[in-house]
């Protein structure tokens, strides 16, 4: 930056207001320099884990300051447009604060939970289902590169970790309570995971959902399934033969057999039509 070697200068570091501040200490003119963040990834990494579509609708945050040359945050923009990912305009502090709430520490989190898996028995990890690959799959990223980014924003991290701290502290007693031959203390102990309950309702339903929308409610037609090649591309052509979109898709694997339950997300009026039409061409469903 110092010798001018570029119009400008741009990075995709996880975090965004220490870079900046570094840059300004060693006393830089930032008016050539903008802060980005694809918000997109793996739990892989490397080059061979890439994809020509990682950002594809994905947003990529741009943090510039009021020194950013209009310039220089076009060409950022055009990087992003060149990608197909969809630009948001932050505060760099802001940004931080953000990341930490979305991805930092549900990051920590997941490989806590993961974590209690490590000694666990046999018998009991054979039982894993759907619920505990969706809290932990993000744990199998690579350790090295998360130190790396929670050494740059362990503050609001901390923060909010403290708060989680609080709630585990709280269930952990109303479990207890639960636990107690007094009436009376086990109605405060269903109050109280109730409450950590609810509020856990009212958070999900401000993840955003498809295209970044609303969350809208779906509702689920299970099919039964054998692990066999074609079988997925059979079910989305019996579905678009009824005329009927697939909002969403899981597969939840059956233990020790080779078959699956696959879930289709549709929306509740078209559900009876694509159960229907799923029976009449031999599939099995499940309530």
């Amino acid at each position: 930056m110092r010798r001018g070697v570029a119009r400008g200068y741009l990075d995709v570091a996880s975090v965004k207001g220490g870079p900046r501040r570094e840059l300004e200490a060693l006393g830089l003119d930032l008016s050539a320099y903008i802060g980005s963040h694809p918000m997109s990834g793996r739990e892989k990494s490397g080059p061979l884990a890439a994809t020509g579509d990682l950002f594809e609708g994905r947003p990529w945050v741009l943090t510039p300051t009021r020194d950013t040359d209009t310039e220089v945050l076009n060409l950022a923009l055009e990087l992003v447009s060149h990608c197909r990912a969809v630009p948001v305009v932050m505060d760099a502090d802001a940004h931080d604060r953000a990341v930490a709430l979305v991805s930092h520490m549900p990051h920590l989190v997941s490989s806590m939970v993961a974590a209690r898996l490590e000694n666990a028995e046999e018998a009991a990890v054979r039982l894993c289902g759907q619920g505990i690959r969706d809290v932990t799959r993000i744990a199998a990223s690579d350790p090295r590169m998360w130190i790396d980014i929670l050494s740059a924003n362990p503050g609001p991290v901390a923060d909010l970790l403290a708060d989680v701290s609080a709630d585990l502290d709280e269930t952990v007693q109303a479990l207890r309570a639960l636990q107690s031959s007094d009436e009376a203390k086990r109605r405060v102990g269903a109050s109280g995971i109730e409450d950590v309950l609810r509020r856990g309702n009212a958070g999900q339903v401000r993840v955003p959902g498809k295209h970044g929308a609303a969350p809208l409610t779906y509702e689920t037609v299970a099919v039964l399934i054998d692990d066999q090649p074609g079988q997925l591309a059979r079910i989305f052509a019996d579905a678009g033969a009824a005329g009927v979109n697939i909002e969403d898709v899981r597969i939840e694997h059956a233990t020790g057999q080779q078959a699956g339950l696959v879930q289709l997300m549709v929306d509740p009026k078209a559900a009876p039509v694509l159960s229907t039409a799923l029976r009449e061409r031999g599939w099995a469903l499940r309530q």
